[in-house]
């Protein structure tokens, strides 16, 4: 649309489209679309509008782990709205109010996952996969977009946690107090996004800065979940931190160039190496 509706008023939209997101989801895509092989954990169930959503993620190649299968509830459903400049606007129910049953680690999945991403939406899950992943040494990537209850204690099993500008444990006043926090609960590797400003990081080796590509901003819808699956993916073929974070930004930022979470896929934005085996990725989220 041209300019967000005020209130009591009525706009009409250019364009409209309705498909499969969230951060689990878009980052799954993203590390299958890069050339890995995902597993998305997450809930589904059987309501009508869940037969879509596992058409989708079959089109994708990705493997479902569902938590809730016998779940009749209608799926967490989001309205998004992007103005003319690339802005957006969203109303989502995420995890609210979903009770799942407790989650069963599937060891067979996570033997073969080089990497396990997690957020904490569904935290008893989150809590229990990281752990077990943790145990037997395959890195773990939290996906830091707001602290949670819960949180604390996943940060015992994190190696690597990607933050948004506006994740703060408590306590957290600035950059270099969240930095501190993470570091002093043994989280090895930090990095915090702020759109198109520079990545801060801090690793075992160094500390800096990534430049985000300046691109024309079209939408920026999924950008941050796309810059997430991007950067499991480097990972898991071997790039070191500060490589994999601005091989992400390249992807996350060229992305922003169409609309939706899906068009950039259709363009070359940034091709994997050549010769790459397909790798292993658990993604363990919401839809």
């Amino acid at each position: 649309m041209d300019e967000f509706p005020q209130a009591n008023s009525k706009v009409v939209a250019h364009s409209q489209d309705v498909f499969l997101g969230g951060p689990a989801t878009n980052a799954a895509i993203t590390f299958a679309h890069l050339g890995g092989k995902s597993t998305l954990v997450t809930g589904v169930g059987r309501h009508a509008l869940c037969s879509m959503v596992r058409e989708e993620i079959k089109r994708y190649s990705i493997e479902l782990l569902d938590l809730n299968p016998n779940s009749d509830k209608l799926p967490a459903i989001s309205s998004i709205s992007v103005n003319k400049t690339g802005e957006r606007n969203i109303v989502s129910a995420n995890a609210t109010g979903v009770s799942l049953p407790p989650a069963q680690v599937d060891e067979a999945a996570l033997a073969e996952a080089s990497v396990v991403l997690v957020d904490g939406h569904y935290m008893q899950a989150c809590q229990a996969w990281s752990r077990a992943a943790c145990a037997r040494e395959a890195r773990v990537v939290l996906d830091a977009g707001s602290w949670k209850d819960g949180t604390e204690e996943l940060l015992k099993s994190i190696h690597t946690a990607i933050c948004s500008a506006d994740f703060r444990p408590p306590g957290c006043l600035n950059e270099a107090s969240v930095f501190k926090y993470l570091k002093d609960r043994g989280v090895t590797n930090i990095a915090i996004t702020n759109g198109a400003e520079p990545i801060r990081f801090v690793s075992e080796q160094t500390s800096g800065i990534v430049q985000v590509p300046q691109v024309q901003l079209v939408d920026s819808m999924g950008a941050g979940d796309i810059f997430h699956g991007a950067f499991c993916f480097y990972i898991s073929i071997g790039c070191e931190f500060e490589e994999a974070l601005r091989k992400s930004a390249r992807v996350a930022a060229g992305s922003c160039r169409f609309h939706g979470a899906r068009e950039w896929m259709t363009h070359s934005i940034s091709e994997p190496p050549s010769g790459v085996e397909r790798q292993n990725c658990a993604k363990l989220e919401e839809i």
